[in-house]
């Protein structure tokens, strides 16, 4: 009896992303462009997208955003946060410890026994450890979990004056040094992936389209906002001032298969299975649509959220600025997020780059937002 043929497995898309994409990205990743001091990160990032632009501008807090054919009347964005999450020095002590507080949604639950820089005013790095009493020390009656109030720096330092000799004083910001990785070549990770991926995927769709000579029939803004992990507050500046009339949000959303989340309350979602497109009453239901019919006739997988209120993301700022800008949020799976091994799938990063790509050339300036 003859043996049946196995079927041949589907061919694997060829990868969008190049040997010189990738040696950015890990730069990009690499390097701290903490909230309210993002300028080191963005002059990065537009090292990388100036070859795709006409011109760039830079507002007075640092959002940066490079434009292609500037003098089209109609305007379409696609927008990314450029900041991560950090923490402050709050506190010195007389025996030279040091007590922070959050700049953005910093974990304290992760801190203990990580390394960290202290940036001083005149750009030096100091490094420094967050402190946890042994375990051998924690016995008897109930554990004092890590808390905001207990969890502490120390530089190596005896006394108050020696820390400020270094020239460590209250205000100055701190990172992780937790640096890029690759997980069995299926993951990109690292710390701050929130949202500077999506920095790295509107800045790749702006190469493509000048790469494969594609002429839009608009203006096209490539924006990397600051300041959103403390309110939206880039994105909320920088729709004031561009007025587009369409934006295309990208941010990370949590991958829930993961131990300890729940699915019906945080819903169901997994890196890998594609770009997650949110509904709710920030995102513009045509243009949702517009993206998710795309998706379909170019074969990208996608999943789908809803959102109860706000989507958390610069989808709320530009969608209620300036009497309104319909807005559509697409969004990456991100496994263990504002943690330092934030983890995504390297096929989910193409996918996403590959649906706002071809939205863009599906998109035209004769539009119709109005829903009656």
């Amino acid at each position: 009896m003859a043996t049946k043929k196995k079927a041949a497995a589907p061919k694997k898309k060829p990868s969008l992303l190049t040997d010189e994409d990738k040696k950015f990205f890990e730069v990009y990743i690499n390097n701290p462009s903490p909230t309210g001091f993002e300028a080191e990160g963005q002059k990065l990032w537009l090292s990388y997208l100036k070859p795709a632009i006409d011109k760039y501008e830079v507002d007075n807090y640092g959002t940066v955003y490079g434009i292609v054919n500037p003098e089209a009347k109609f305007k379409v964005v696609i927008e990314a946060h450029a900041d991560e999450i950090s923490w402050f020095v709050s506190y010195i002590t007389d025996n030279g410890l040091i007590y922070v507080r959050r700049n953005g949604g910093s974990d304290h639950q992760i801190a203990p026994s990580k390394r960290v820089w202290i940036h001083t005013r005149k750009g030096k790095k100091i490094p420094a450890v967050f402190g946890w009493p042994a375990i051998h020390t924690r016995n008897g009656g109930k554990e004092t979990p890590p808390e905001l109030k207990n969890i502490f720096l120390d530089l190596g330092c005896t006394t108050k004056q020696e820390v400020e000799d270094m020239g460590v004083h209250v205000g100055c910001v701190i990172t992780y040094q937790d640096e890029f990785f690759v997980l069995n070549n299926r993951y990109f990770g690292g710390r701050a992936l929130d949202n500077r991926v999506g920095g790295f995927m509107i800045a790749k769709v702006a190469r493509l389209l000048q790469q494969n000579k594609k002429k839009l029939p608009f203006a096209l803004y490539i924006v990397n906002s600051v300041q959103e992990e403390v309110g939206l507050r880039g994105a909320e500046m920088v729709a004031h001032t561009i007025q587009p009339n369409c934006a295309i949000i990208t941010d990370v959303c949590h991958d829930t298969t993961t131990p300890m989340i729940d699915k019906i309350l945080e819903g169901d979602y997994k890196a890998g299975n594609g770009p997650v497109l949110t509904v709710g009453p920030a995102v513009h239901n045509k243009l949702l649509d517009f993206v998710m019919d795309t998706a379909r006739s170019s074969k990208i997988p996608f999943q789908i959220d809803a959102a109860s209120r706000a989507t958390g993301t610069d989808t709320d700022a530009f969608a209620y600025s300036t009497g309104g800008i319909p807005s559509v949020l697409i969004s990456l799976p991100l496994r263990y997020m504002h943690t330092t091994v934030e983890m995504v799938a390297i096929d989910d990063v193409e996918n996403v780059i590959r649906l706002m790509y071809e939205s863009l050339l599906k998109l035209s300036p004769k539009f119709n937002f109005k829903y009656l």
